[in-house]
């Protein structure tokens, strides 16, 4: 281990409620499956340092420095709008780093073992969904979206039992914290005084600018709200469908957190849920809108007693805040769509455009990558298998919009392809080399498949078709979120 990197341990001045110190529970075998090389070196790690089973023992968990003090989180969280406490049943905080740019870092193992806040779970995680989030992490910081990242996966050389008995492993995540809206919940149901010190504590870290402002509680909200609109929006750009929007999944960070049911959309239809637990749709692609603005009312509830001392007019002040996510999600996502079809500057039948497409897509189940890919290479042929009317007269409507746009045609086009990815997650691959992974101790397609990943938006890739290729059977398919 590097010696020279020190663990800190900010969060732990925050009262003892919001978590508990243990070590992580040792594993029979611990071996690396995967390794992050490009985060360990931005973030000057240097675990590369160390061999092969030394690094092994290391992010298992079995032998950490004496002077570490691990801990695992409390929180609650409305999960699929129930309210309940939870906190970190399989995962432990190992520390946070400083970056030499002064930026801070939790470092956390999931799937280590039992902690106070497990319930009945084993405190375990199956290899399937922890080399899942591995993947899809990566992958979503390659398309530009804020995310945690992942450093490593580990065997654990154990069997955990779920639906049947499957391999163990650890996963070691790497995020700005892992402070939710959910702690702010526990926090707000615990006394005044512990929710001012994580808020405190939280603008602090994460948005030291409001320290000096007149009211900081109430800007947080006002922050937080814009972040996590911003996030949404990028998740709709690429087609992903988070899957378990639950408050304790949305982070003060602003990042992607949690990727146990997430999917990537084939064929676009707003209401397109892969969550097999998600009966009523409440995470579908096209709610991802309102299920962030009704986390951000709940948030809202839980700073009530520190924006104002008088009940109503905190009340009133937060409303200001909430009436206006609405609108400003809307006009974050028509920019955002209005990009994605190369149209810059303003026209009064632009939004017009955006929605006859979507319904046309929606009526002949055009692919939701691939259209706005071809789209962006003025490739009329490859947009749609369907020669239909009323696609080629939504296409000549689009090429006049866009001879309108000040830039010349190449760069509206450069500045599509930028916005539109060529490669995405596609799940039946992704389901393909995990089962590979896992049934056949198999990481080549695995590691190949993230070579691919890691470059979404270049052109001309010698690829295979399948890796662009929209599914025949999208609808099938269905995820799991692998406790």
């Amino acid at each position: 281990m590097n010696k020279s990197m020190e663990f800190q341990y900010s969060y732990l001045n925050l009262p003892e409620i919001f978590f508990t110190v243990l070590n992580p529970t040792p594993v029979l075998k611990p071996e690396i499956l995967l390794y992050n090389n490009n985060l360990d070196k931005k973030l000057n790690l240097n675990f590369l340092n160390l061999n092969h089973e030394k690094r092994s023992l290391l992010l298992s968990g079995n032998e950490l420095p004496k002077n570490l003090k691990p801990f695992a989180q409390a929180y609650a969280g409305h999960q699929f709008g129930n309210f309940t406490i939870l906190g970190d049943g399989r995962a432990i905080i190992i520390g946070e780093i400083l970056t030499q740019k002064k930026k801070r870092y939790d470092i956390q193992f999931k799937g280590s073992g039992l902690t106070p806040y497990s319930r009945n779970g084993d405190g375990r995680a199956a290899i399937g969904p922890m080399l899942r989030e591995y993947l899809v992490s990566e992958a979503m910081f390659n398309l530009n979206i804020k995310t945690s990242r992942s450093l490593a996966v580990v065997s654990s050389g154990e069997y955990i039992y779920r639906e049947k008995k499957v391999k163990g492993a650890i996963l070691t995540r790497i995020a700005e914290s892992h402070i939710r809206i959910g702690t702010f919940q526990y926090a707000a149901i615990k006394s005044i005084l512990a929710l001012k010190k994580l808020t405190d504590y939280t603008i602090k870290r994460h948005y030291p600018s409001l320290i000096k402002n007149e009211n900081p509680p109430l800007d947080l909200l006002k922050e937080l709200s814009i972040v996590q609109i911003r996030l949404v929006v990028d998740w709709m750009r690429v087609g992903f469908i988070h899957g378990v929007m639950n408050t304790d999944n949305v982070t003060l960070s602003g990042e992607t957190i949690d990727y146990g049911p997430c999917a990537f959309m084939n064929h676009y239809h707003p209401m397109t849920t892969f969550s097999s637990i998600d009966f009523g749709k409440r995470y579908s692609f096209g709610n991802q809108g309102n299920m962030i603005l009704w986390n951000l009312v709940r948030f809202a509830e839980s700073l009530i007693p520190l924006i104002h001392e008088d009940e109503k007019k905190a009340i009133k002040l937060a409303q200001s805040v909430i009436e206006n996510v609405q609108d400003i999600f809307k006009t974050k996502w028509i920019k955002m769509m209005k990009l994605k079809m190369g149209f810059l500057g303003n026209d009064k039948n632009d939004l017009k455009l955006v929605n006859k497409l979507l319904e046309l897509m929606n009526k002949f189940k055009l692919d939701y990558t691939n259209t706005f890919r071809n789209l962006s290479n003025h490739n009329f042929d490859l947009l749609t298998e369907h020669k239909n009317k009323d696609i080629k007269d939504w296409y000549q409507a689009w090429k006049k919009r866009v001879d309108k746009n000040s830039h010349n045609l190449q760069c509206t086009f450069n500045k599509m392809k930028k916005t539109n990815p060529l490669i995405i997650p596609r799940n039946l691959i992704v389901e393909d080399v995990l089962s590979e992974a896992e049934k056949n101790d198999n990481l080549k397609p695995l590691n190949d498949y993230l070579k691919i990943l890691s470059k979404p938006y270049q052109e001309n890739q010698k690829l295979d078709e399948r890796y662009t290729r929209k599914p025949s059977n999208n609808q099938s398919y269905q995820t799991f979120c692998g406790t």
